[in-house]
Parts: C-alpha cells; sequence; structure tokens
C-alpha cells in the first residue's frame, strides 16, 4: 500500500467540501489503484486527508493526470500552508480502517524507535481487539521525508465511546500501551467529527 497524507488550513470551507464532491464523482472512476480516503476539517478549521493506493506507481499516474492537475489547481485556492507526506511503508490494524467509522482521529508525531514502535503495536492487537472494541481500525504512515515522522489515522465507533475510553484509561493501563505512548514524542491531534471516509 502507499498512502499520500495532505494537510492545509482551510480558507473556504465550503469550496473545499465541493471539489471534494467533485473528485468523487468525476475523477475517482478513473483513478486507478485507488483504495480508499479518510478525511475532513477540524474544529479549527484545518484540513488533512489520507489517500491509500495499491502502490507509488498507480499514485503517482493518478497525479500526472490533466484532469487530475486541473482539479488540484482549483482545490488549492481554498486551502494555505498546504503540504504532502507519502510514504510505501505502512502499517495497519484490523485492516487498516473501516467506513462504518462515525469518528476518525489523526494523530501526527516523531519517534526514534519506529521499528519497535510496529513491533509492540503488533503485540497489542489482540489485547485492543479484546478491551478496545470501539477501535475500528487504525493505519501508521511512515513519512518519505523525515524519519521518524508519523500520521496516525485511528477510526472509532463514535465520539462518544472514544471519550469513554479516554476517561476510563481502557488502554492506558496495559504496559505495552504505555510502553506504545513513551515512544512517541511531538504528537499533533486532528479530530474529524463528521469524518469523510470513501472507497472505491
Amino acid at each position: 500500500m502507499f498512502i499520500q497524507v495532505i494537510q492545509g488550513q482551510v480558507t473556504n470551507p465550503d469550496g473545499l467540501r465541493a471539489q471534494l464532491d467533485r473528485w468523487r464523482a468525476e475523477l475517482a472512476p478513473g483513478a486507478e489503484g485507488w483504495l480508499g480516503s479518510t478525511g475532513g476539517i477540524t474544529d479549527d478549521g484545518r484540513f488533512i486527508a489520507v489517500v491509500r493506493f495499491q502502490s507509488e506507481e498507480l499514485a503517482r499516474r493518478n497525479s500526472d493526470r490533466p484532469e487530475q492537475d486541473a482539479w488540484w489547481s482549483r482545490t488549492a485556492t481554498h486551502l494555505t500552508d498546504v503540504s504532502f507526506h507519502d510514504s510505501a511503508r505502512v502499517h495497519t490494524y484490523r485492516d487498516g480502517g473501516s467506513d462504518k467509522a462515525g469518528f476518525v482521529q489523526v494523530i501526527q508525531g516523531h519517534t526514534e524507535a519506529m521499528e519497535r514502535l510496529a513491533e509492540v503495536g503488533r503485540a497489542e492487537e489482540q489485547t485492543l481487539a479484546e478491551r478496545a472494541p470501539h477501535v475500528l481500525g487504525m493505519t501508521v504512515v511512515e513519512h518519505a521525508d523525515r524519519a521518524g515522522d508519523f500520521t496516525q489515522t485511528v477510526y472509532f465507533t463514535s465520539e462518544e465511546e472514544a471519550r469513554r475510553a479516554e476517561r476510563e484509561r481502557v488502554i492506558e493501563a496495559d504496559p505495552r500501551m504505555q510502553e506504545i505512548f513513551s515512544l512517541m514524542t511531538d504528537l499533533r491531534y486532528y479530530d474529524l467529527r463528521d469524518p469523510l471516509i470513501e472507497s472505491p
């Protein structure tokens, strides 16, 4: 899997949403290798999207389409401070996510121990399935442009369930989860209360 993370500050929410709708209706059918997209706008007007392709080659081929370039030129007028992060190094839990998620949290940060983080995460899958059924899946993307930086996308049944688990510290009590949190720094959270989750 290849993932591209796109983010920026929104200047025109309605215009951006219209462009996202247009991509789904007009461009998605011709996007070879597109596996799906998860995105949205946070309460403070930040946009973030995690776009999945079968391979980097197919993602590049999509970017090179004239209609894609024209679409992005118009979409970019609704954003400032845009940045992109690409990666073919992707770790998944429960197939990576679910189109049925009612709430999505995107977390960006840094780690000096990515391999250990991935190892402990894999070992914790069964515990998460048992103790945190409100977590439907997740992906962790290693940024190719800066070693150690990552974007994690977590799919929840609902924000209510996610916040309840936070209050009750359902996951944090586990020693391996404590290690996972200890390996991550500079964390930034993007709460998508009305996530746009799409797949072919």
